[in-house]
């Protein structure tokens, strides 16, 4: 396997991070997961965008997109994969052991990794803890993900694959890679980005493609959508047949089926919408 680490494509043995790496001490980075098909990128362009967005909201030098394309190129070339995971990681780069950062500039490591499609359905399960809407990093896609992880081994735990926040004011928010969406009276409604979700790269194509709106909403309207489900980078739109012991048996649903459809037909004609 090889990985971009340090300026070029290195063996996987040979690439290495200082220990002291701001990225690893701290959790100061930022990342993006792109999927590849048959060794290209999807959404390549707004995945970058997305990057820049929340290197800034750190306070992380732009990254030097020219750069990360040819990395993206480079790792999917030597590892033409039917169906890839492409994870591009931007750290503060070596620092001191505080929350300081130092003067050798950021890392950046990109590496793409196979992977397989996800089931057509999944359960779901809310969790106790919340997303503060208001936080400094909101809205950051950052390497901070240590509440992910409980979240979802929380989920694993009872039986499901995602685990659902609400926020500090009660109100919808999201999973801990995904954006979700509820079927009401018929429409597709998802919370806005002012609830503290991530703006999902799927999410927004999602919206755009099917007309879905975004809507405050409470985080009990789980036990009463007649559809829901999830999008994100490498479930594309996924249906939820369980939110805790809320079964939806026919997931999924016409207005989710129709969703999914269209997804992969406009993905599928344009690899960087």
């Amino acid at each position: 396997m090889k990985v971009w680490f340090d300026g070029a494509l290195r063996e996987i043995d040979a690439a290495r991070v200082s220990v002291l790496d701001h990225g690893l001490t701290v959790g100061d980075g930022v990342f993006e997961t792109v999927k590849a098909v048959d060794g290209r990128p999807f959404a390549l362009t707004r995945h970058l965008e997305r990057l820049t967005r929340s290197a800034r909201g750190l306070g992380l030098p732009d990254p030097d997109l020219d750069e990360v394309r040819r990395a993206c190129a480079a790792v999917l070339a030597a590892a033409p994969v039917p169906l890839g995971r492409l994870r591009i990681t931007y750290t503060g780069g070596f620092g001191p052991l505080g929350s300081e950062r130092g003067d050798q500039g950021p890392t950046l490591v990109v590496a793409v990794g196979e992977t397989t499609r996800r089931p057509d359905s999944t359960a779901v399960v809310t969790v106790p803890w919340t997303r503060n809407e208001r936080g400094a990093l909101t809205g950051l896609k950052t390497t901070s993900y240590a509440e992910n992880v409980v979240a979802l081994a929380h989920a694993h735990n009872n039986g499901a694959s995602e685990a659902l926040f609400g926020n500090t004011a009660g109100r919808l928010c999201e999973g801990t890679g995904s954006n979700v969406f509820v079927v009401l009276d018929g429409e597709i409604h998802t919370p806005p980005l002012a609830s503290g979700c991530l703006a999902g790269i799927t999410r927004a194509l999602t919206i755009e493609w099917t007309g879905a709106k975004e809507t405050d909403l409470p985080l009990e309207v789980l036990r009463e959508a007649e559809e829901v489900f999830l999008t994100s980078t490498l479930r594309d739109v996924q249906a939820v047949h369980r939110v805790d012991d809320r079964e939806l048996p026919a997931a999924p649903g016409p207005v989710t089926a129709k969703a999914m459809r269209i997804f992969q037909e406009r993905s599928g004609d344009d690899l960087d919408p």
